[in-house]
């Protein structure tokens, strides 16, 4: 019998839990890039392209982070790792407000920067380690209901952030940018920022007191003490970690743009509050289709469900390129629905996959994420010199036709999961 199908540890069940509220936590802050996009780009008067440097900040740290991440969790173990990002992300949030009073926006930069240095060593300990919290054969299952919990925090994180962001100061209706309008938008995302730390602090003391439970649960799945590098040498390992870049570089893409597009004239032509509320339908997208997808995973191949949401969010992508008013704003809100289950799904499919140790393929696919500081940062690019955001939707157009290529590919080939679920059917 496989190691993978023996009966889970004593405590397995309340430490995924545990690990759960982990993914709630960085989704939340991670959605709140969205409406602050929307607020420094007014604040700090910057073009398109300049705003979504926050975007870039944020999903570079990924690249600067991932692979030293996944080597400090190979000698922490997963609770200490856990709780030295949480203090990581809580010493990020506290140097908003100092930026802020210095009207500096790269001092907000280096703030982001440095909350996505904590959450990128979050993601590599979580993410293997809710895989690792149960049997092989229904990882991806796990995953992608912690996902459905991440996509929680990422629906209310625009809703909250907007309403605080978003309103007041230099967006009071007829508002001008003046001294005092931006004191007040400034002094809106200081408190933000500092509800969000303080957020960060009492999850990183629950953690601590769970962290004995956490290390028991997972005491079956060792931690390889190993160099990131060395899924470089897995095709897998390399082909995943592209998909993810490009995935993540065209969810956030949309993210970003959302409020802009949606405020167009020939779109919606609402106020950017309205338009920071109505991108929680997009997160919220991905949260419904998270809890639907980890149901059908237990009936479908993952790599065939990935396919059919490839190929559909590409179709509403282009739909959003060609039409406008409602059809172009449901179009693209509705792209969430068929992101929900792309991340986990090309993770467990890669981990699968992959001959280098999960420590390292973790670590690679993480520092994947980058494509979050580039993909959109072109889309912002495109728009700023098109003058209108519908033409930057060809970026995700692009990324979800290669992302139906890798699911095809995984199709194609079999991983350790597809082989222990042809023997239990036996």
């Amino acid at each position: 019998m496989s190691t993978t199908d023996t009966t889970p540890a004593k405590g397995t069940g309340l430490a995924f839990g545990y690990v759960t509220t982990l993914f709630f936590a960085w989704g939340f802050v991670t959605s709140l890039i969205d409406p602050l996009i929307a607020a420094v780009r007014r604040v700090f008067e910057l073009s398109l392209a300049e705003a979504m440097l926050t975007a870039s900040a944020w999903f570079i740290a990924y690249g600067v982070a991932s692979l030293p991440a996944a080597w400090v969790l190979s000698r922490l173990g997963y609770s200490k790792a856990i709780i030295a990002a949480l203090a990581t992300m809580v010493l990020g949030c506290l140097i908003v407000p100092v930026a802020t009073i210095a009207d500096w926006y790269p001092g907000v930069l280096i703030a982001l920067f440095v909350i996505a240095s904590g959450v990128t060593l979050l993601q590599v300990a979580a993410n293997p380690l809710s895989a690792a919290l149960g049997s092989q054969r229904t990882a991806a299952f796990r995953l992608t209901f912690s996902q459905a919990f991440n996509s929680l925090g990422t629906t209310l994180g625009p809703i909250i952030g907007s309403t605080i962001l978003l309103t007041g100061g230099v967006f009071t209706a007829g508002a001008v940018v003046t001294a005092a309008t931006r004191g007040d938008s400034l002094r809106s995302i200081d408190f933000a920022f500092l509800a969000v730390g303080a957020f960060f602090a009492v999850v990183a003391f629950f953690i601590w007191t769970a962290r004995k439970r956490i290390t028991e649960a997972a005491a079956g799945s060792p931690i390889e003490v190993v160099s990131p590098l060395v899924a470089f040498k897995s095709r897998w390992a390399v082909f995943g970690a592209l998909a993810i870049f490009i995935y993540v570089g065209s969810e956030v893409a949309i993210g970003g743009l959302l409020i802009p597009f949606l405020t167009q004239a020939d779109i919606l032509g609402i106020p950017e509050a309205n338009a920071g509320h109505m991108v929680g339908l997009y997160w919220g997208g991905a949260m419904v289709g998270r809890f639907i997808g980890s149901a059908l995973l237990t009936k479908v191949r993952a790599g065939v469900l990935l396919t059919v949401c490839t190929v559909a969010a590409a179709l509403l992508a282009v739909t959003v390129t060609q039409t406008t008013g409602t059809t172009a704003a449901y179009a693209a809100l509705g792209i969430g629905l068929f992101n929900s289950i792309m991340f986990p799904t090309i993770f467990t499919l890669t981990l699968e996959r992959s001959s280098a140790p999960a420590s390292a393929t973790s670590g690679l696919l993480v520092f994947g994420i980058i494509g979050g500081a580039i993909l959109p940062w072109i889309a912002g690019r495109i728009a700023d010199g098109a003058g209108s955001v519908t033409p930057a939707f060809i970026v995700p157009v692009v990324g979800y036709v290669a992302l139906t290529v890798f699911a095809v590919a995984c199709i194609r080939s079999r991983g350790r999961g597809d082989v222990e679920a042809r023997t239990a059917g036996h």
